[in-house]
């Protein structure tokens, strides 16, 4: 390995969202940051061993539909049960949707929000390196996704107040999980929700936010 490395991803089948460019420049800073170089791609044939192998963590920004072949899939799974860590950001929920095993990486399966950004109440539920930077009450304006079920296996790091918005036929009821983490076998996942809107990205409580979920899947040094 030549330096430390990150995987940014952001290819999109589906709906493609237009923050994913100011989101790669946040993740290229972050990185940058963490002492680790940010490699861009949505060339999905980086996902093979060989290739995998020269990152510490792999970032799925905003990804949609099914994005890889059985071969990039098969790379992807070993790498993150094996030792990799893994990020997901907003849409990456709604990604490979017809891959069983992505539902274990990401945790749930996003099933809908209702129309646009609207302002919300975030209740930080547990203390992480995403979290801790955070009110114990935030405020936030984003898309509030809603889930087919509350993940499993995974510790909770944030929830949307669903009496703070207007919920439309989404709701899930309390509690509402926004991002969480797991270990997968001896893989490090995180996943937040949050991030729809291009001016995320220059928040300062956001980029710590990703900053933190970033850092919990990276190896410790």
């Amino acid at each position: 390995m030549s330096s430390p490395a990150i995987l940014l991803f952001t290819k999109t089948t589906g709906f493609r969202h237009a923050s994913i460019p100011a989101g790669v420049e946040a993740f290229e800073t972050i990185a940058t940051d963490l002492g680790y170089r940010a490699e861009h791609t949505e060339d999905a044939d980086v996902y093979n061993p060989s290739q995998l192998a020269e990152f510490d963590a792999v970032v799925w920004l905003s990804t949609s539909g099914d994005v890889l072949d059985e071969l990039g899939r098969a790379a992807l799974a070993d790498y993150v049960t094996g030792g990799g860590g893994w990020m997901g950001v907003h849409n990456a929920a709604n990604a490979e949707v017809s891959w069983p095993y992505y539902r274990e990486l990401v945790g749930a399966r996003f099933i809908g929000h209702p129309p646009g950004c609207t302002p919300g109440r975030i209740k930080v539920v547990n203390a992480h390196p995403s979290t801790a930077h955070l009110p114990k009450e935030w405020h936030w304006t984003d898309e509030w996704y809603s889930f087919d079920e509350r993940p499993v296996d995974s510790e909770v790091l944030l929830e949307v107040d669903e009496d703070s918005y207007d919920t439309a036929d989404l709701a899930m009821g309390d509690p509402h999980p926004l991002a969480w983490h797991r270990r997968l076998e001896t893989g490090r996942c995180f996943y937040t929700a949050l991030g729809h809107d291009e001016s995320a990205y220059t928040d300062p409580a956001f980029l710590g936010h990703l900053r933190g979920g970033l850092e919990s899947v990276l190896p410790k040094k």
